[in-house]
């Protein structure tokens, strides 16, 4: 079997150790691995599944020999770095937001559009990681009945913000209980909380905020629902309107999603097609306590759906809840899975 040299940028992170494990856990013919990250990393020594490795700077020379590299870095670096993958004749995977609406670029969920990865001309972008999750939990859907509506809500869990946000909860969370065990009074029971990753307090707090906020009172996380949604499901007219919430959770992120169809389908039909649709586990059973839950979702790839039902306000509607892991198929397994598809075809 034919080996790739491959490159992680951003190889340091909690998205570049991911897919560093990815790639050995999906048996990905890697000869080389190359750990690129920014300079106050370079010389540290990676311990990987592929033997040790040491960091280098990340550089507009760092490609040279590669034939894939996975993007874990801000948009201003992707930007910045793209032109330099390309020229040396790399394939650039990116998962930040850099790429993603440009119409040169494909935008890919491998379980929806993985045709069009092949379309790329040297960079292939990753959505964001609720819209990944939340079309790998609807495509189903729109494969029965086009979809023309969605209405959704998202829980997204703190270490969506990296390293440091579950590490603000959990300190947060700790000086809480330690005021209460003090049987202190007021807000906090008086622990002096002070937010840094977080505009908000997240212990124990909803935050209805992610990304800033447009003329219409939509946060950009809000947005890339239906930006990204029409690019990858092909559904151009596609409409969204959607809710993001941080919530105190450590990992995976939830979506409650009210999908409305073209035509009015069956819910057992539905049901049948999402138990059987790539990428995603039928979660659904009432009686015994069974639903999709972050606890349930985080370490694994698979997307998770369940309360399943008709939406009692339109006849086309059907309501579901679905769950993944945000850092592995929101973005490290589906970055991964890209590289698949090119070395497949």
């Amino acid at each position: 079997m034919k080996k790739y040299n491959v490159g992680i940028i951003g190889a340091t992170g909690a998205v570049g150790q991911e897919m560093i494990a990815i790639l050995k856990e999906r048996k990905f013919p890697v000869e080389e691995l190359r750990c690129l990250a920014s300079e106050r990393s370079e010389g540290k020594t990676l311990s990987t599944p592929f033997g040790d490795v040491v960091v280098q700077k990340t550089s507009k020379d760092s490609f040279e020999g590669l034939d894939i590299v996975l993007g874990a870095s801000d948009d201003n670096t992707a930007k910045e770095i793209a032109p330099h993958i390309v020229e040396a004749g790399a394939v650039f995977i990116d998962n930040s937001a850099a790429f993603r609406m440009d119409d040169e670029v494909p935008l890919i969920v491998p379980e929806v559009n993985p045709g069009d990865a092949l379309n790329h001309k040297g960079i292939i972008s990753n959505p964001n990681c609720s819209t990944t999750i939340t079309l790998v939990a609807i495509n189903a859907i729109n494969k029965m009945s086009k979809i023309e509506k969605i209405y959704a809500s998202t829980y997204q869990a703190t270490s969506g913000a990296g390293n440091a946000g579950p590490k603000e909860m959990y300190e947060q969370s700790e000086a809480i209980i330690a005021a209460m065990s003090e049987r202190a009074d007021g807000m906090n029971h008086g622990a002096d909380i002070r937010p840094k990753v977080f505009r908000h307090q997240i212990a124990y707090n909803l935050i209805p905020q992610i990304g800033g906020f447009d003329e219409n009172g939509y946060t950009s996380e809000e947005m890339k629902l239906q930006y990204e949604g029409r690019k990858i499901m092909h559904l151009p007219e596609l409409k969204v309107s959607c809710t993001c919430v941080r919530v105190p959770v450590e990992r995976s992120h939830a979506i409650s999603a009210n999908i409305i169809t073209e035509e009015k389908l069956c819910l057992d039909a539905v049901r049948e097609a999402i138990a059987s649709a790539e990428g995603c586990r039928l979660y659904d059973d009432l009686e015994n306590g069974l639903y999709p839950m972050p606890v349930v979702t985080s370490n694994q790839d698979i997307v998770y759906v369940g309360r399943l039902r008709k939406d009692l306000a339109n006849e086309k509607g059907i309501n579901l809840w679905c769950c993944g892991d945000q850092v592995r198929k929101g973005a490290a397994t589906n970055a991964v899975q890209i590289a698949e598809l090119l070395i497949e075809k």
